[in-house]
């Protein structure tokens, strides 16, 4: 009784007649529910998903083009020249959309940039008969089985735009690198492998570079990039199975365009609850309350 008539205060600097886990009936008042709930559009999540869609459109198209040597139907000069070409018409393109900022923060000049490009051909090409007989001792299967496991990592680990820890560019391109070499060393001859390799390099380093700087930049370029090189891919793999490519467009469509409408349905039913019970959020900037 003697509680009753003493009003209970929350605060932590005055000695109260009251357990230290007590609360009263006003506890409940300060509960909201979703208050840091983020309502999306379905459009700009499809916009958003176009990050994952061309990804595995890379993927597919790298797949396609070493099927491609290796049943000869692609000669690997070509898809070298071809590759290089590209890289150039990239290079260039990404440099006028940065305006050379990047560069001059990073002190490099085109004459490094040429040099480093140079090195890595020159030993690229050196290793690659190493490349080649490297896993002759792995049965093929085995060999396929790891390049499919490896690119599934490549797509888990990607750098997608998201703050999540399962994020890793550098596991996520060591991955794609690895099951390039392995699929590198069941083609003829080593100069395939050298392509293989350096072809690898440009879809999975180079390419997602520009990528985030056309999106970032150049919004409407970025999506049709985006649809040009799913159709690519689409066609390309429809040449070696209609069923693959069938499966793939599924895919695609459910990434695309299921996954975005499920994600916005799945917010009716968020129920978060925040109340006195959460832990204190500093606000103020650290470094500048250190100073």
């Amino acid at each position: 009784m003697e509680n009753c008539r003493i009003r209970w205060r929350k605060v932590l600097y005055e000695h109260q007649a009251f357990p230290d886990n007590y609360v009263d009936q006003r506890f409940l008042e300060e509960l909201q529910k979703n208050i840091y709930v983020r309502q999306y559009e379905y459009w700009s999540v499809v916009r958003e998903s176009s990050v994952v869609t061309q990804q595995l459109a890379s993927v597919c198209v790298f797949v396609v083009l070493w099927w491609y040597m290796d049943q000869g139907v692609l000669l690997p000069h070509w898809l070298f020249g071809t590759g290089l070409l590209f890289s150039l018409i990239g290079y260039l393109l990404f440099d006028v959309i940065d305006t050379g900022q990047g560069r001059r923060q990073n002190g490099r000049t085109r004459w490094a940039d040429l040099k480093s490009a140079t090195l890595f051909l020159t030993f690229t090409y050196g290793f690659s008969p190493l490349l080649k007989t490297l896993t002759e001792s792995i049965s093929t299967d085995t060999i396929y089985a790891m390049s499919v496991f490896m690119l599934l990592g490549h797509l888990v680990f990607f750098d997608y735009g998201a703050n999540a820890a399962v994020v890793s560019s550098t596991l996520s391109l060591n991955m794609a690198i690895f099951a390039s070499v392995c699929l590198a060393s069941r083609l003829p001859r080593s100069f395939h492998a050298f392509v293989t390799v350096t072809f690898a390099i440009q879809i999975f380093a180079l390419w997602p570079m520009l990528q985030k700087k056309l999106k970032a930049s150049v919004p409407c370029c970025y999506l049709g990039v985006t649809v040009l090189c799913t159709v690519s891919a689409l066609l390309g793999l429809l040449t070696i199975s209609g069923v693959a490519a069938l499966l793939f467009a599924l895919l695609l469509f459910s990434v695309s365009f299921l996954c975005p409408l499920y994600l916005i349905q799945l917010q009716h039913y968020k129920d978060n609850i925040h109340g006195p019970w959460d832990e204190a959020e500093i606000k103020d900037d650290l470094p500048q309350f250190l100073k």
